[in-house]
């Protein structure tokens, strides 16, 4: 049987509100965006436990009535947490958020839940939060990993676990293939200073990690990638929408293909290979912690070559190398398990350990690929 998320302390609580004494202020607040009348009413569902760290999920449905008739929606809420909680990042951008997977859902192509409300001043729930449509379908766990087995993914055949690889690529591909996206989606450039829009967001990563250093301490392990990463930035390529966190935990499949790509907080532009390495990448972490457990974990599994011909296939592109962009994932995977772990222990899940980066889960095949490149 494959560990519990108790047993290695990886159950992550995400908020200290209590999610039933939003719903009287919620409710309130959609009185005054669904037209006169409506009157609506919410239902809380259960929360989404085995996915994402970022923000605070609510699972929602709506009641209202409009032109005399009655109306129902399944809705999903995502809440930026509370200053206090240990939120991953150090800002949100939920406006920015919202846009993209509005032009997103418009272009066609790439299947996002319909975005409906947005609340961006906080004024409401104390942080701001959006409302979009709730997508019936499974999502690869990331708690425990979905190499762990025991699982819809792990189990399936593999006939159905190739269309899993070859449907997420594709999708991938046609939303690199949005148009004129370094104009359309300028809003998600990088604030940082930098030459290039790699450069941009090279920097941007840069100050994420040093917030999660002021909370948490330094990694040496981060800084190791990050000296490499500075030392050997790519020209830049052609400009695409980056997805940003490129990852199967972060899409909703039915009959073993994408429904919905969520989670756009990483949402950025540049390279089409940002994402591509991510994806690769981040299935090698999984499968390396499932090795760390004796478990057998998936290697055939999104395999590097394998997926680079996939996007060749779909794209008509031919990626350049990744190893830049695999160092780059590695730097953010670093922040995400430092600002998780912190947060564990921010809520008295799990004593702080002596050497902080016993939190970096990917810390073996991070050290790996660093002394390949002489780092």
């Amino acid at each position: 049987m494959s560990p519990s998320s108790e047993d290695q302390g990886m159950r992550l609580q995400r908020s200290s509100r209590d999610p039933a004494a939003l719903i009287p202020r919620l409710t309130e607040w959609l009185a005054t965006q669904l037209p006169e009348k409506a009157d609506p009413t919410l239902a809380l569902g259960s929360g989404i436990d085995s996915n994402g760290m970022s923000a605070e999920t609510l699972t929602l449905t709506l009641s209202w009535r409009e032109a005399g008739e009655s109306q129902v929606a399944e809705l999903i809420a995502r809440v930026v947490p509370a200053p206090g909680d240990f939120p991953v990042y150090e800002t949100y951008s939920l406006p920015d958020q919202f846009e993209v997977m509005r032009i997103v859902a418009d272009a066609g192509g790439v299947p996002v839940p319909r975005v409906r409300f947005l609340e961006p001043t906080g004024e409401v729930l104390g942080t701001p939060f959006l409302l979009m449509d709730r997508v019936q379908g499974q999502v690869p766990p990331d708690v425990m990993p979905y190499t762990f087995g025991d699982n819809w993914l792990f189990d399936a055949t593999p006939e159905q676990q190739r269309r899993v690889q070859e449907s997420t690529i594709e999708t991938m591909a046609a939303l690199h293939a949005i148009p004129n996206a370094a104009t359309t989606f300028a809003f998600l450039d990088a604030a940082q200073a930098g030459a290039s829009v790699l450069e941009r967001n090279l920097n941007r990563a840069r100050a994420w990690y040093e917030f999660a250093a002021r909370d948490i301490g330094p990694s040496p392990l981060a800084e190791r990638i990050l000296r490499w990463l500075g030392d050997n930035v790519p020209q830049s390529h052609e400009t695409v929408l980056s997805w940003g966190d490129a990852r199967l935990g972060n899409c909703m499949y039915r009959d073993f293909a994408p429904v919905a790509v969520l989670d756009w907080e990483m949402a950025t532009i540049g390279p089409r290979e940002l994402d591509v390495a991510w994806m690769v990448f981040g299935h090698r972490v999984f499968h390396a912690i499932a090795q760390n457990f004796g478990l057998p974990g998936m290697p055939d599994f999104m395999r590097e070559q394998d997926v680079r011909a996939s996007y060749a296939a779909h794209s008509g592109v031919e990626l350049a190398d990744l190893t830049w962009y695999t160092m780059f994932a590695a730097l953010n995977y670093s922040v995400v398990f430092l600002r998780a772990g912190g947060r564990q222990i921010h809520f008295g899940e799990m004593e702080r350990p002596d050497d902080i980066e016993v939190l970096l889960h990917h810390r073996a095949l991070v050290e790996e690929l660093l002394t390949e490149l002489g780092a």
